[in-house]
This record gives structure tokens, C-alpha cells and sequence, in this order.
């Protein structure tokens, strides 16, 4: 999935979508355990589809990313000094 597809979703779906992830992978696990070896790429990808989900989700719990763009353009501009040779 897309993060910009996640970060979309209300905090239900982020949470239904999560659980779902999260049986499918143990599902996935359970059946490498039994020696089928088919889902590998599924298994990378529903794990990290799972850390895109907690991610933003912890994110709208901080208020993370509104708070990102106050805090940089609240940052004072400082002036660069001059070297003796521009100064001339």
C-alpha cells in the first residue's frame, strides 16, 4: 500500500485495516512454519504495510504532522556572516 493511501483513512479504518494486516500475517507465518514457503514476498510486505499503519497512526496521536511545518517556519533566519573578502 501507499502511504499517501493510509494517511487518507480515519483512525477506524486505520485500526480495522491494522487488524486485518496483522491476521493475514499470522496466517502467513502459520503456513511457513508448515513448509509452505509461497508467501515470502507477502510476508515483507504485509509487515511493512503493518509499520506504515502504526506509524501514522502514532503520528495522529502526537499531532505530528501539523506541528511539523509550525515548527520549521517558526525557526529564526540568522544571517550568514561575511568573510573579510566579500566585505571589501
Amino acid at each position: 500500500m501507499e502511504l499517501t493511501k493510509i494517511r487518507n483513512w480515519s483512525d477506524e479504518e486505520l485500526k480495522v485495516e491494522g487488524a486485518k494486516a496483522s491476521e493475514q500475517l499470522f496466517r502467513i507465518r502459520f503456513q511457513a512454519k508448515l513448509g509452505q514457503n509461497d508467501g515470502v514476498k507477502k510476508l515483507r510486505e504485509l509487515r511493512k504495510d503493518i509499520a506504515r499503519i502504526k506509524t501514522v497512526a502514532r503520528e495522529r496521536s502526537l499531532n505530528i504532522r501539523g506541528a511539523e511545518a509550525v515548527a520549521v517556519s517558526a525557526a529564526p533566519i540568522k544571517k550568514a556572516k561575511k568573510s573579510k573578502k566579500e566585505a571589501k
